[in-house]
């Protein structure tokens, strides 16, 4: 897999905890801890994409 492919796998997962976040929101009791690891993974996820763009 090369590096773009690799950043467009990623993106497609953090498009996917974006959309699991807003789910869990529209709960009528939402997990607050169930959110706050799906933000973490986000950001965990974020932070690769960066990191892999700034080196491509």
């Amino acid at each position: 897999m090369s590096v773009g492919e690799h950043i467009e796998t990623l993106r497609a997962k953090h498009a996917s905890l974006e959309e699991a976040i807003d789910q869990e929101n529209l709960r009528p009791h939402p997990d607050d801890m169930r959110i706050q690891e799906l933000k973490k993974e986000k950001l965990r996820i974020k932070d690769e994409i960066a990191g892999l763009s700034d080196g491509a």
